[in-house]
């Protein structure tokens, strides 16, 4: 699908039912949420979006278009292309932080929101220069090595030592989905969406007007951390830590993170969310 400005999004649409738009993190795309669509498939329609520098959607290369207020009007175009006029958005890490924005630019459009291992954003000014300078630095690497080697290197990270108990099988397809994406892509994606790139929300979730589930691995402190705070900050918010998980909850605890995902959904239809 194409925005007005000439950029192309990848979209995978299935099933039938209310719309449940799914929003991948940075080096993911669409085949992040292969799985949970099948599950879903049968009662509502899910709608993945490879998110700009990601998977099959276009790379531009002004790290400007990147930024998440930018997709957030993409995706308000995106709807609009397939008539949905309301849909549940589902975000995780990078795209917990691109459904945030959305909801906070577009809330009539939103019937619910769930959020998984996701920040809303750096408040303190220092630690936001420092994870700036980070994320260039970062962006450099990809742009002088190569995918292969920014792989190699983003998978030493500590925040994914959680995954030495998922399947291999599983890591090789999450290996595979990360060495798909493109220089350009993920180079610009940090500049232009990295987590400090865009000011903080957390003081406008006080207004958010929808309900809202916020989900964490305990192993992944700071983002238990986090959820915390969102959630004492949003008036209708649950929160719930997926126990023996660390970022990746989806990956690393499949059924539990589902249970989760279609009982927030569950609730929003039991209450007549009024979808499209």
């Amino acid at each position: 699908m194409t925005v007005p400005d000439g950029i192309r999004f990848h979209i995978v649409r299935s099933g039938s039912g209310p719309a449940v738009v799914l929003l991948h993190g940075f080096t993911g795309s669409t085949e992040t949420w292969a799985e949970l669509q099948s599950t879903l498939c049968d009662r509502y329609t899910t709608i993945a979006v490879d998110l700009a520098g990601h998977g099959k959607s276009d790379a531009p290369t002004d790290p400007r278009r990147y930024s998440l207020n930018r997709f957030a009007d993409d995706l308000r175009d995106i709807l609009d292309s397939l008539a949905v006029s309301r849909a549940a958005i589902l975000g995780y890490s990078m795209g917990g932080r691109a459904a945030l924005r959305f909801t906070l630019r577009h809330p009539d459009r939103v019937a619910g929101l769930i959020l998984e291992s996701t920040s809303p954003g750096i408040p303190d000014p220092h630690e936001r220069e420092s994870r700036i300078a980070s994320d260039m630095e970062l962006a450099d690497f990809i742009e002088r090595e190569g995918i292969t080697a920014f792989v190699e290197r983003w998978e030493q990270l500590p925040l994914w030592a959680s995954l030495a108990g998922v399947p291999v099988p599983a890591l090789e397809r999450l290996r595979a989905e990360r060495l798909g994406n493109r220089v350009q892509g993920l180079a610009n994606s940090l500049r232009g969406a990295g987590s400090a790139a865009d000011p903080p929300v957390i003081n406008e979730l006080a207004g958010l007007r929808t309900d809202v589930r916020i989900i964490a691995g305990e192993l992944d402190t700071k983002y238990v951390k986090l959820g915390g705070l969102m959630r004492a900050s949003v008036p209708r918010a649950e929160f719930d830590i997926v126990q023996g998980a660390g970022h990746m909850t989806h990956l690393e605890r499949p059924k539990r993170f589902e249970e989760l995902v279609e009982g927030a959904l569950g609730g929003r239809a039991r209450q007549g969310a009024g979808w499209a």
